[in-house]
């Protein structure tokens, strides 16, 4: 993708290491809240659960309107393609299916930010710390799609939603953890001849 070869070293990233990273830091936070003790725990526990929310429209805006974004310019074609048109031309390459750090840590940090601004370190913290969980299903949801048969249910249903937003409709199913945001707003993915006329993975 780059022809500096630390730029491209930069851009690739082991999946575990996003949950080496992010898990830590949830757990400081979470400690954090906890011994400041602003909060019951049931309340913290709510904090957290809406943080997970939030994070499953964050995942669907972001999917959409920034890794979808399209230009018909020559920039802007790059910038596609750098953003997430690579990962639909080699949808397994495996260095590429989950967030690079450099893109996920200044982006948490301007979602702490802005939760600590509008509601203060009390509910900012569990807050966050529910958008991170949300950010790790998405990643190790992604990846586990693109990787592994699923033994159950509702695990071949998320899979069969990814894939039908790679095969059959890049305008619908942008929601990769959930499919509820599609279903929300009306773009769950229509079943019709694969783009570029490959079979979903998964079908």
């Amino acid at each position: 993708m780059f022809e500096s070869d630390l730029l491209e070293r930069f851009s690739r990233i082991h999946p575990i290491t996003v949950f080496v990273v992010w898990v830590p830091i949830a757990l400081m936070v979470l400690y954090r809240s906890w011994v400041r003790h602003e909060l019951s725990i049931l309340a913290i526990a709510g904090f957290v659960a809406a943080g997970l929310l939030l994070w499953t429209l964050c995942e669907y805006v972001l999917h959409r309107y920034v890794f979808h974004w399209t230009d018909a310019t020559a920039r802007g074609r790059r910038i596609h393609f750098l953003l997430h048109g690579v990962h639909h031309d080699f949808p397994n390459d495996r260095d590429r299916l989950v967030m690079p750090l450099g893109f996920s840590l200044p982006l948490g940090a301007l979602f702490f930010g802005a939760f600590l601004g509008l509601f203060g370190i009390g509910v900012a913290e569990p807050l966050f710390v529910g958008l991170v969980i949300g950010y790790l299903v998405y990643d190790g949801t992604h990846y586990s799609v693109h990787h592994f048969s699923p033994s159950n249910r509702v695990a071949r249903f998320v899979k069969r939603h990814h894939m039908r937003h790679h095969h059959m409709d890049h305008e619908g199913g942008f929601g990769v953890s959930s499919p509820l945001w599609d279903v929300v707003f009306g773009t769950m993915p229509r079943v019709k001849k694969p783009v570029g006329g490959s079979r979903p993975a998964g079908s």
